[in-house]
């Protein structure tokens, strides 16, 4: 089990072994903290993927076969090592991904929980029984699995998101071509060694590393049945759009939003504060449920203003590793240069700069960590107005506007519903009309009510609507997403009855 990568080349995990890439190339996992390089994959091939897949169809036959809960007994085994490393595996999330330790920490423990869902539900009744018209008949609605799952992931959630996709799909029965996100191929090595100390058999769990020309080859290949995808909706709706095509595979894709938080004028202003910060710059906005638009009722817009925009200015920004961290690096220089291109767009669009720490003060930088990819918040205000680019497009970093709103819930919503995405959102009110308005009306996957609008539970569904996703893969409807139903009838008469009043008597021509 490997505690540091840097001493070899790690190649992909296909059919029970560690395989050569069929390519000479290579990529590097780097901290985005400090620039250092942490470690040398092989970049995966159409290749490798097809030897995976053809791995994975092998196997699925004998893996389907199992009874639930042979197959559970597989995860809990890494359910045990994910608890038993969580300090150890925390740290190295944080390194590998840049965010602060206890959210590393977090990452770690949300997979275990997954894995406990995933593999405690096998020993829960599956299917339905349901009534017959007739009598003698019984009914049954039945799952089985669908076969091989392409698994493509982000590298914000590195440990926990695998796993709400893979646990899920392998205790229901199916296999599994897995590739992690280029930016953390170290929490992707570990993952697959656990499947490999787990004794999984052969073929059942495979990993390719690499870009996104192996995701591509694994999501277009006619033997993927399920595409369990989470990411950028960029990708996402080009994944959809081309399985959607395909009669019998199936695409569940949880992408990205451009999500908002409600502070009516009856809100707890410590609360709604508090939640806000936590939505927007926790993990340095990089989370598809951050918050980059605040929605303030002008009754208590000046002061909630006045207290976000002073926490936002004195924000901790440092060394993911250290306790007194709230934000670490964004994840990549590319990422820094995107966040760079949205703050300008909302100055161009006519915004009122609040906070402006893009270019972090020289002291701000931790020791050694110089060559890290460092922003801080940037939070703006700007007029409403539903042509403005600047709050439609998910900019993934500390970027944020806030909004002034006046007038009833209906008006907030009216500015909330107004973005083509559709994932996360919150109200902060003490008003339970207005709670109950929002949670009816708001177009979203996630709400919530005097809270952040980050923090997902495992045995809750996640995902979105619109451009953000379909909602399935996580938890109960991942299960919707990784079988197939089957509406199973059985006579237990020695006559034949229909349902309807439909005749079964046979006539002839002689009758």
């Amino acid at each position: 089990m490997s505690q540091q990568t840097t001493a070899a080349v790690s190649g992909h995990y296909i059919g029970g072994e560690w395989t050569d890439a069929s390519d000479s190339a290579t990529f590097e996992s780097e901290n985005p903290a400090t620039g250092e390089t942490l470690s040398t994959f092989q970049r995966g091939t159409e290749d490798d993927v097809d030897a995976a897949l053809e791995a994975a169809q092998e196997a699925f036959e004998d893996w389907r076969s199992l009874s639930y809960i042979d197959r559970a007994e597989y995860l809990w085994e890494i359910y045990h090592e994910l608890r038993d490393r969580h300090e150890e595996l925390g740290e190295i999330v944080s390194k590998e991904c840049g965010k602060e330790i206890s959210e590393g920490k977090a990452d770690v423990t949300e997979a275990w929980h997954m894995v406990e869902w995933a593999a405690g539900n096998a020993r829960h009744p599956h299917g339905d029984i349901v009534p017959s018209e007739i009598a003698g008949k019984d009914a049954y609605m039945r799952r089985k699995p669908r076969g091989v799952i392409g698994c493509i992931t982000p590298w914000n959630f590195p440990v926990a998101i695998p796993f709400w996709h893979m646990a899920i799909a392998l205790v229901e029965g199916n296999t599994v071509v897995w590739k992690p996100a280029e930016q953390t191929p170290w929490c992707g090595q570990i993952i697959a060694e656990m499947f490999e100390d787990a004794d999984i058999p052969d073929g059942v769990f495979n990993m390719v590393q690499g870009y996104g020309d192996a995701g591509a080859a694994i999501t277009d290949d006619e033997r993927v049945d399920t595409v369990l995808f989470t990411g950028s909706a960029e990708v996402g709706h080009e994944i959809a759009g081309k399985v959607g095509g395909e009669p019998g595979k199936l695409a569940a894709c949880e992408m990205g939003g451009k999500n908002g938080i409600i502070v009516t004028e009856n809100a707890d202003l410590d609360i709604a504060v508090h939640s806000a910060v936590m939505s927007s710059f926790k993990t340095t906005g990089q989370r598809c449920v951050s918050s980059e638009r605040l929605i303030v009722h002008t009754d208590v817009y000046d002061e909630f203003k006045e207290r976000f925009v002073e926490i936002a200015e004195d924000i901790a920004v440092g060394d993911p590793l250290e306790a007194s961290t709230f934000m670490g690096p964004a994840i990549e220089a590319d990422h820094v240069a995107k966040i760079r291109t949205h703050n300008e767009l909302a100055r161009e669009e006519g915004a009122d700069i609040l906070v402006n720490r893009f270019e972090l003060e020289a002291d701000e930088i931790p020791d050694g960590h110089e060559d890290g990819h460092w922003v801080g918040p940037f939070v703006y205000e700007i007029d409403y107005d539903p042509d403005l680019r600047c709050l439609n497009e998910e900019c993934f970093g500390p970027h944020v506007a806030l909004l002034e709103y006046d007038g009833d819930i209906d008006r907030a919503l009216e500015v909330h519903n107004d973005t083509p995405y559709g994932l996360a959102g919150a109200i902060i009110s003490e008003d339970y009309r207005q709670l109950n308005a929002f949670r009816d009306r708001a177009d979203l996957g996630l709400a919530y009510a005097n809270l952040p609008c980050i923090g997902a539970e495992v045995q809750l569904p996640f995902g979105g609507v619109k451009k953000s996703g379909n909602g399935y893969p996580s938890a109960r409807e991942a299960i919707e997403a990784v079988t197939e139903r089957t509406a199973w009838t059985m006579n237990n008469s020695e006559e034949i009855e229909m349902a309807q009043g439909l005749s079964a008597d046979i006539t002839t021509n002689e009758d």
